[in-house]
């Protein structure tokens, strides 16, 4: 073969190969054609290699369109990489080996975990696993392992957590996630508002429990922290609590709009109405800023008090119960010219 075949072949292999490398670029660079970014969900991987490779797939063709999702599986295929678990935020215009290389290398989008209005431990439990990868009772068992040994009952379990967005990989454990929830809420309460606590002849625990009768009382804010103080005023004198919200937490009816007779006599160690001091634990998941409103809360001599009449949803607070009788009475006369019951 002469030097000119020879130079003929190699060009051409050459060209073979450049085309090649164009088709395989292009093919490679299709881009992610969604109107909006999407989260893709990779579980985590199972005992059995291949139904993971399978639910993988399905999970990626079904997230990002057949076409798109077939090519970031051919690029993790020509590779010989396989996309780890987690949860990946896949924008417009991405192209398929971008995301391949996201899924391949373990690159996962942080999700938001943000909470707020929980009333029970259920609730909670319920509202974290659905963002995370961990199942419900995997949340339970992490709670129970962890929490009574930080020296918080299980009716408590509700002060041990503070409402706010947190942000975690998705494939997060339940352990870890507790653990970081815990150690927010103790970095929360410092030194200086453990003092604040115990000047109020209270614990951080007992602290939450007053501050989530207070938000059930009212949606009023600014007068939260008076509340507070007229049930501290109450544990101060000996006197049951006597709060509505315990009654109605009770009764696990929180629609309730009115507190009846009946309800008053309902057997639970959260009826204040029937036990004196504070109930085992918190009737919601008090707020950060109710709790300091109760730390910072102004002396009151306030026992009493009772829904105003016109339905603002502030308050009418009285130190005497024959101030008090005159308050109620005309709310309950408001409650009946509604049609309230």
């Amino acid at each position: 073969m002469n030097k000119k075949s020879i130079l003929i072949i190699l060009l051409s292999l050459v060209v073979l190969a450049g085309v090649a490398a164009f088709w395989l670029y292009s093919y490679v660079s299709i881009p992610c054609r969604a109107s909006e970014s999407v989260m893709l969900y990779i579980s985590p991987a199972s005992s059995d290699s291949d139904s993971f490779s399978k639910s993988a797939s399905d999970s990626l063709r079904l997230t990002l369109g057949e076409k798109f999702g077939s090519r970031v599986i051919s690029v993790l295929d020509l590779t010989s990489r396989s996309p780890r678990p987690g949860a990946y935020l896949i924008k417009p215009g991405e192209k398929a080996w971008q995301v391949a290389r996201k899924l391949s290398r373990g690159n996962q989008t942080p999700v938001k975990l943000t909470f707020n209005n929980i009333r029970t431990l259920p609730h909670f439990v319920e509202r974290v696993s659905s963002v995370m990868a961990f199942s419900a009772e995997d949340l339970e068992h992490a709670l129970d392992s962890i929490l009574p040994e930080a020296g918080f009952s299980r009716p408590a379990y509700l002060s041990a957590v503070l409402p706010d967005s947190y942000e975690f990989y998705w494939t997060a454990s339940a352990t870890s996630v507790v653990n970081r929830l815990l150690s927010h809420r103790n970095n929360f309460w410092n030194d200086s508002r453990r003092a604040k606590a115990k000047n109020l002849g209270l614990n951080p625990v007992k602290v939450a429990i007053i501050a989530s009768i207070a938000e059930e009382e009212s949606a009023k804010r600014d007068e939260r922290g008076t509340i507070g103080r007229l049930y501290i005023n109450r544990l101060d004198r000996g006197m049951k609590l006597q709060a509505d919200p315990t009654v109605k937490y009770a009764t696990g009816n929180f629609a309730l709009r009115r507190i009846t007779n009946a309800h008053l006599s309902t057997p639970s160690p959260y009826n204040t109405y029937l036990h004196e001091g504070l109930p085992p634990g918190p009737i919601r998941m008090p707020e950060a800023a109710t709790i300091d409103a109760i730390l910072d809360s102004r002396p009151n001599n306030y026992l009493y008090m009772c829904a105003k009449e016109d339905f603002s949803g502030y308050h009418n607070f009285a130190s005497d119960f024959a101030t008090h009788q005159a308050n109620a009475r005309r709310y309950h006369a408001a409650l009946n010219a509604r049609g309230i019951r």
